[in-house]
């Protein structure tokens, strides 16, 4: 089974309600944008951090438009050396390839040790846009949705003010 069906399953499974966009390979965010023009929702953008030593895992959904600064968010989690993980990293740990990273790569965490960070700015936001383990795919669902999936699969969501 494709690693973007079972998103879908899982949100079938969880009775959460999505919007499925599908469209061309989208490689930025920008690309990504066009496909879904029109479309109500957050375009967001999710970025997969560790720290110098690879023991500390961060997922962090932002607007997709807003620039992580790194050294801020490193003083947010009060950790030293946060960087962007590689791409062994990152599909070691979500079986993913870069360009597809969204809170849906959660389901395949095996070693469950992911820290999930929303930026504030977004989180009253009614709806998001995400890739579901695929570039060729984008879902929109309810922003308290995607809370409820998270923690659905026992992970905490941690609301922080990105500057």
């Amino acid at each position: 089974m494709s690693l973007n069906q079972l998103v879908e399953d899982k949100l079938n499974a969880l009775e959460i309600p999505f919007q499925l966009v599908e469209h061309e390979p989208a490689l930025t965010t920008e690309q990504a944008d066009n496909f879904i023009e029109g479309i109500e929702g957050v375009r967001t953008k999710t970025m997969f951090l560790t720290d110098k030593k690879k023991r500390n895992f961060f997922l962090v959904i932002m607007d997709d438009k807003k620039r992580l600064d790194m050294k801020a968010f490193s003083e947010l989690v009060e950790m030293k050396g946060v960087k962007m993980a590689s791409e062994n990293t990152l599909y070691e740990k979500m079986m993913l390839p870069p360009g597809v990273v969204s809170p849906f790569g959660l389901l395949n965490n095996a070693d469950h040790d992911i820290n999930v960070f929303i930026d504030r700015e977004i989180i009253t936001e009614e709806r998001m846009s995400f890739h579901p383990n695929t570039n060729e795919k984008t879902i929109f669902l309810n922003t308290d949705d995607l809370i409820r999936y998270i923690e659905a699969l026992d992970y905490t969501v941690n609301v922080i003010d990105l500057p």
